[in-house]
């Protein structure tokens, strides 16, 4: 992880926890080699994590420590999703990882996992959001006082002005977990109209990262992330998708990309490419 407000606390005994990797003004060039060479030594692979909202210079950082080892075996996987999802993301890879899966497949399978994870913000702003499209209306509602917005970043962005005839944001149809981080936004509408219409099976306070501000461009705010709880059903959902070789680095992947060296699947004269990372016979969750 590039932040350690970004690791949650595990699930169970079993779940590992996960290895920071410090922002440039945080930590020598060569130290940030040496950290990275330990952890190459100590489990073999390492799959680093990490939002599209990173700062340019600490992205830049990963790949210098990654071609300086000239190393393989370090996977750096760019997450488009808030950071209260990026954290729950990682810690259903922490939880993968102590699983059956090779180290190509529980990388590979952030994208898949990406797509199971409902990731939104309840705002009293959008005129500074530029991750999810906003209309010139909504800019414009945003400029009257108590105006408060509920927006879906993933998997499919939705935007909405809350409000007693508002329609609901569009959740997940299978059973999840909702995690909730309050800024410095006074609402109750995340957890007595949101997990409602989502049919949550439980709710989870967490803190809120530091990122999310500047990720949804205003402080006030409450983020949230639905997501699959259970390590069961994630161990089923990427277990059921048809494993592949990378051709590039022979790494073993799911989906239409190498989470190692981003090479996409080669496909055969003979077969339609696959449209998108479910295209493999993964099933939705079952609702519980």
């Amino acid at each position: 992880m590039t932040s350690a407000d970004l690791v949650l606390p595990p699930t169970d005994q079993q779940t590992p926890t996960a290895a920071l990797l410090q922002a440039p003004g945080a930590q020598a060039m060569d130290l940030a080699i040496g950290d990275m060479h330990l952890m190459l030594e100590q489990h073999g692979y390492v799959i680093a994590v990490y939002s599209t909202g990173i700062a340019p210079e600490h992205e830049r950082r990963l790949h210098a420590v990654r071609s300086v080892l000239e190393s393989d075996r370090i996977a750096l996987l760019k997450v488009d999703l808030p950071p209260l999802g990026v954290a729950v993301l990682v810690r259903q890879l922490r939880q993968l990882s102590i699983c059956d899966f090779s180290p190509g497949v529980v990388a590979s399978s952030a994208r898949l996992l990406s797509h199971y994870i409902h990731a939104g913000a309840l705002l009293n702003s959008v005129t500074k959001l530029d991750r999810v499209p906003v209309s010139l209306k909504a800019h414009a509602k945003s400029w009257v006082p108590g105006s408060q917005f509920a927006v879906l970043a993933g998997p499919n962005p939705q935007l909405i002005k809350v409000g007693p005839a508002a329609e609901p944001l569009a959740g997940p149809e299978f059973g999840t977990h909702l995690l909730v981080a309050r800024g410095q936004l006074q609402s109750d509408w995340v957890q007595q109209t949101l997990a409602p219409a989502w049919k949550v099976q439980a709710t989870h306070d967490a803190t809120l990262p530091a990122d999310s501000s500047r990720w949804w461009g205003t402080g006030k705010l409450i983020e949230f992330a639905a997501y699959l709880p259970d390590i069961s059903v994630l161990y089923q959902l990427v277990s059921s998708v048809r494993r592949e070789t990378c051709h590039w680095c022979g790494m073993e992947l799911i989906g239409d990309r190498c989470g190692f060296c981003s090479s996409p699947l080669a496909v055969p004269e003979n077969r339609m490419p696959p449209s998108g990372v479910l295209n493999h016979g993964a099933p939705a969750p079952p609702r519980s």
